[in-house]
């Protein structure tokens, strides 16, 4: 005689026969439900509206009698589950604070380095800024040295002397201030070139 299908006969009536109706002591019912897994605290029923945990307590005597509950054991595995998942939790917390950590590092980096670059950015604009007005005030000196406008006899015929320079009178003027453009430009390239480093 072959046994496979006695044993698939076996198998087909036990699957049907563990789809069955639970109901709590409260009332509420779980309808043609599977026991997927039997836990010490409780039992995981599969519905057509889906998974569901259902502990002891909640269920009559005879279902925790048949199931073999054992309030000791539930006890001591409920306490076993809540390490766990304040285990996991604290374990999860930390990645968090870790990340944020990191986080705030890499602001606070990406701060620096904008406020940096900032910086530099109004050293080059004011060094800029300064060589031009060196620029102009060397410009306005070579102004002021020239000769003045030549001198004509009265027959309108050009002399070897000139007419006194009316810009001559600001050369001091003109050359001090250009010594003070001069060492603020070296004052702001030493700081530039500190702040590129």
């Amino acid at each position: 005689m072959d046994t496979r299908v006695p044993t698939f006969l076996i198998f087909f009536v036990a699957s049907v026969a563990f789809s069955e109706d639970f109901k709590t002591v409260n009332g509420k019912e779980y309808k043609d439900a599977t026991v997927t897994r039997v836990e010490p605290d409780g039992i995981v029923l599969r519905t057509k509206s889906g998974i569901s945990k259902v502990y002891f307590p909640e269920l009559p005597k005879d279902v925790q009698h048949r199931f073999n509950y054992d309030p000791e054991k539930a006890a001591a595995y409920s306490a076993q589950q809540a390490a766990d998942y304040a285990a996991v939790q604290k374990q999860q917390d930390e990645v968090l604070r870790q990340r944020e950590e990191a986080s705030q590092k890499a602001n606070q980096i990406q701060a620096e380095q904008q406020s940096r670059q900032n910086d530099i950015q109004a050293l080059q604009a004011r060094h800029a800024a300064l060589q031009q007005e060196e620029n102009n005030l060397l410009l306005q000196i070579g102004e002021a040295k020239r000769p003045g406008p030549t001198r004509y006899n009265r027959n309108g015929y050009p002399t070897k002397s000139h007419e006194p320079n009316p810009l001559a009178s600001q050369l001091p003027l003109l050359n001090s201030h250009l010594s003070d453009v001069r060492r603020e430009k070296s004052e702001v390239r030493k700081q530039l070139e500190k702040a590129q480093r």
